[in-house]
């Protein structure tokens, strides 16, 4: 029999003999067949999956805005895939055309990745619709913060309390993906305390790699200088937690001996009580993913960027200076 007769048999398509019908079931019992979901999806052209691509898969931050999107997608009826990207040359890799990931995917949302305006344009040609969070790309819808705000939201309010020597604990030193965020709010953070006449003092900025670790690594260095600061701004909740163990192991007092302030609302920063800038994580992963898929199905959608919302959470790590 031809495949188009087969495949009309076992769909129960009409224009097809019982006693042929009845002959193909027959076989597929016996040879125990199967259909196979995405076979049949590349053969329509379609693969009804989302890829979201991040360049770091154990941050909090990102494991957020993934089950933000999952969330969506799964309700949408989507299968869902992450990828982790550990470099420009990884990032490209996956959106240059001889990797087809047509063949994968029907949409990409790229976290805190940066799309060129050629790899926008290459996966429209190509069907691959995209939408990014954190960052833009030409064309295609996107979800932000004000990052430049938060920093700025930051020095306000550290200054505010009248704290004269504010450190910063910085996101990555090396950055091999030549990561946005640290930069904006480091210059939101450098406006903040002008409008207090101050000035950025390059001796009081470390890099924290936006982990514990680098956070407790980072606090140390701030507090072995021999004019420690009186405050601290770490660029992320996880980076404070590790500043807040490193003030623990010395004995030290938050929002009393040094005042420390995070970026986030993670879980966790209620249970340190943690004085921090709330974004609504899972909400932008969310967005994003709703925006890809209305793409998908050529509904008209805005490509003015989505800007996620952010408040200042007051807790006990923040006070005046001694």
């Amino acid at each position: 029999m031809s495949v188009a007769t087969v495949s009309r048999a076992l769909r129960g398509l009409p224009n097809v003999a019982e006693s042929t019908r009845s002959r193909v079931l027959e076989v597929a019992t016996r040879l125990r067949y199967e259909p196979d979901p995405a076979a049949a999806r590349l053969a329509a052209g379609r693969t009804h999956t989302v890829i979201v691509v991040v360049p770091h898969l154990a941050s909090w931050y990102f494991s957020t805005v993934i089950a933000g999107a999952e969330a969506v997608c799964n309700e949408s009826g989507y299968e869902f895939l992450v990828v982790g990207v550990g470099n420009i040359a990884e990032c490209d890799r996956l959106l240059d055309e001889q990797y087809r990931i047509e063949r994968r995917t029907d949409g990409v949302v790229l976290v805190n990745i940066v799309a060129t305006d050629a790899q926008a344009q290459s996966l429209r040609e190509r069907g691959v619709a995209l939408s990014t969070v954190g960052t833009r790309a030409a064309g295609c819808p996107s979800v932000f913060i004000d990052d430049v705000e938060v920093g700025r939201l930051a020095a306000e309010t550290l200054a505010g309390l009248g704290h004269r020597r504010i450190g910063l604990i910085s996101g990555l030193g090396e950055d091999p993906l030549n990561f946005d965020v640290p930069k904006r709010r480091l210059a939101g953070f450098t406006i903040g305390l002008r409008e207090f006449g101050l000035s950025l003092d390059a001796t009081l900025v470390v890099g924290g790699n936006f982990g514990i670790d680098g956070g407790a690594e980072a606090m140390a260095h701030l507090l072995d200088l021999g004019e420690p600061p009186t405050a601290v701004f770490a660029m992320s909740d996880e980076m404070a937690f590790g500043a807040l163990m490193e003030m623990s192991r010395r004995g030290l007092r938050p929002g009393v001996d040094v005042s420390v302030l995070g970026v986030d609302d993670h879980e966790v920063a209620r249970v340190l009580s943690l004085t921090t800038i709330r974004q609504h994580v899972a909400s932008q992963g969310a967005a994003a993913a709703r925006s890809l898929i209305a793409v998908m199905a050529s509904t008209p959608v805005s490509l003015e960027p989505v800007i996620s919302p952010i408040e200042l959470v007051i807790r006990a790590t923040t006070g005046p200076p001694a």
